[in-house]
């Protein structure tokens, strides 16, 4: 085989492997997952402002969103191998925590809480 040959073929070959490589990237991105969700009071009203708190289990680390006007909130990118709690607070209520496990395949998790109970 011939120089040139040579070469075109190992940049074929490399360009392949890159290829590869990147699809397997991109899929790994599609794994993330998201949680997302609303917070209400007692009465169903949705209620904005509230601190939705993200603590992965794992690795104890805490990210917190406040909720929009229409009480919704989300955290995306979230590592499918953890599992995470999450609970929101407004004032001096809070709601219940809820687990999202590792055992959940979805990659779209919906989380509704319910601010209803006093912090302490």
């Amino acid at each position: 085989m011939k120089r040139g040959a040579k070469l075109a073929w190992v940049a074929i070959f490399f360009f392949l492997m890159n290829g590869l490589a990147a699809g397997q990237g991109s899929k790994k991105d599609l794994q993330l997952r998201t949680v997302k969700g609303t917070v209400s009071d007692k009465d169903e009203k949705p209620l904005q402002n509230a601190v939705v708190f993200l603590k992965n289990l794992r690795t104890n680390t805490v990210i917190s969103h406040f909720s929009d006007p229409e009480g919704s909130y989300r955290f995306t990118g979230l590592d499918p191998n953890a599992d995470y709690e999450v609970f929101a607070e407004l004032g001096d209520q809070k709601s219940a925590s809820r687990t999202v496990s590792t055992l959940d395949s979805r990659k779209e998790i919906v989380l509704n809480l319910k601010v209803d109970r006093k912090k302490g």
